[in-house]
């Protein structure tokens, strides 16, 4: 932490506050950060770290579920629920304020306000944040909310306010602090890692590693050696000893993506590990026992594969004790423009633009778009566009919303295409970028792993 001191961060849109408080607040603060809209506030939180959030109670924003500051204050806690929140409200807003508290804020501040009661409530906030921080910090310093670090970025889940995800979300609350394995499936771009990481940021394994791996990425020669491990002089290379991914993630959580891509001959060898919980590294003898939570991720239809004999039927059952189908972007059309706006305030500041948000016609084109990338694509294209903005909110123009509003059919999900039209899909993306594999799979929406598995299915 920076000093005693501490550190604030205000969110309010009126320019003529923000100042006043810039200068009031540090005789009070090491560190004053200021921002116009709440569309910043995730990536501000994430890179300023400050212990006490003002929060103004109305923004002119898309959020539907309520008053703003009720949602962000929620949003606030549930990501660093170690902050403080005060809540910046008008005389007429007090009800809401007093509900706000309800819902976890500190206290709440009414305008216009009282130099002498802003600043005891503001250092009062502080002061318990920082015995919270101090009771609760490690060696890993504080954290973001279910144990995600800050170095993870935006890597947080942002569960929005669609009934799927809400499902989701209760879901995650029941089977995180247990070790059941679990299988998350969903199209390309909807954040199966990200879910992942939260359901072992909620487990009681949180503080032990959790080793993802791209199980399409791993050539056929050394899928054994990467999960298993290898002794010294099992093979030519092997000058040394190594330590495979299930051995790394011991006490912790392994992560599996791509799992349909893993070749039938190998499954073998991975359910044995599965069912034993140890491993024999390649060229060894002995029998190494590993403690892991198995997480299971993929765009592909494992029931089906079953039914063609491309993935083992027992494999399938094993990993598959619990099933979460995260939902494509269009089935949580709500989300998408808080969703927009989360990316905004991330890469406004990256950037160093000054955005404070969308106009009302770009959130309707969005809304309306078919996103068949999903998050991802998403996150692309408002990446481009605040590099390309000029200024304060972005328009169709920033964002080419034709792109947008059509999406990349190429770029869409494999789950509702026939081989044949797959098939197709991949020839055509693979002569368009004149066999640039890692262009071909960009325009696909597709890891490159994932890419080559499919020329190879198809002989290309």
């Amino acid at each position: 932490m920076t000093s005693g001191k501490g550190k604030i961060l205000i969110v309010d849109d009126n320019a003529g506050i923000r100042r006043a408080l810039e200068i009031l607040l540090p005789l009070n603060f090491a560190e004053v950060k200021s921002i116009p809209s709440p569309s910043m506030l995730v990536s501000s939180l994430e890179r300023f770290r400050p212990d006490v959030v003002l929060l103004d109670m109305n923004f002119n924003t898309s959020i539907n579920t309520g008053n703003e500051g009720l949602y962000w204050a929620g949003e606030i806690k549930k990501m660093m629920p170690e902050v403080e929140v005060v809540l910046f409200t008008a005389y007429a807003d007090i009800q809401l304020a007093v509900e706000g508290m309800k819902r976890g804020a500190f206290d709440f501040i009414v305008k216009p306000w009282d130099n002498d009661k802003l600043v005891a409530t503001l250092t009062a906030a502080r002061d318990k944040a920082r015995k919270t921080m101090g009771r609760e910090s490690s060696a890993s310093g504080p954290r973001l909310s279910g144990g995600c670090h800050p170095e993870q970025g935006d890597g947080y889940m942002f569960w929005g306010s669609s009934r799927p995800m809400a499902d989701i979300r209760k879901t995650l609350d029941k089977i995180a602090p247990t070790d059941a394995t679990v299988l998350i499936t969903g199209e390309n771009g909807t954040g199966k890692d990200v879910l992942a990481r939260e359901i072992h940021a909620h487990s009681l394994r949180s503080e032990k590693p959790m080793v993802a791996v791209d199980a399409g990425a791993i050539t056929e020669t050394l899928f054994e050696s990467e999960l298993f491990g290898h002794v010294k002089g099992a093979f030519t290379d092997a000058h040394t000893d190594h330590v495979g991914k299930f051995e790394q993630a011991d006490g912790g959580t392994l992560f599996l993506d791509e799992i349909g891509n893993i070749p039938l001959h190998l499954q073998a060898k991975l359910l044995r590990v599965i069912q034993n919980r140890s491993v024999v590294r390649v060229g060894g003898s002995k029998s190494i026992p590993v403690d892991i939570r198995l997480i299971c991720a993929t765009n592909m239809d494992l029931e089906q594969l079953v039914r063609e004999g491309r993935f083992r039927e027992d494999l399938y059952y094993r990993i598959n004790t619990v099933h979460i189908a995260l939902p494509p972007l269009r089935e949580r059309r709500e989300d998408i423009v808080p969703l927009a706006e989360r990316f905004i305030g991330q890469f406004s500041e990256k950037y160093h633009r000054p955005l404070t948000g969308l106009d009302e016609s770009t959130k309707a084109i969005l809304e309306s778009g078919r996103w068949s990338g999903n998050i991802r694509e998403l996150q692309n294209v408002i990446e481009k566009a605040v590099i390309l903005s000029e200024g304060t909110l972005l328009t169709a123009k920033d964002i080419q919303i034709e792109h947008a509003k059509a999406g990349t059919h190429a770029a869409g999900p494999f789950k509702a295409v026939s081989e044949a039209e797959e098939e197709s899909l991949v020839r055509e993306a693979v002569e368009r970028s004149g066999g640039n594999i890692s262009a071909a799979a960009k325009m696909l929406g597709i890891s490159r792993p994932t890419l080559y598995a499919k020329m190879k299915k198809y002989g290309l």
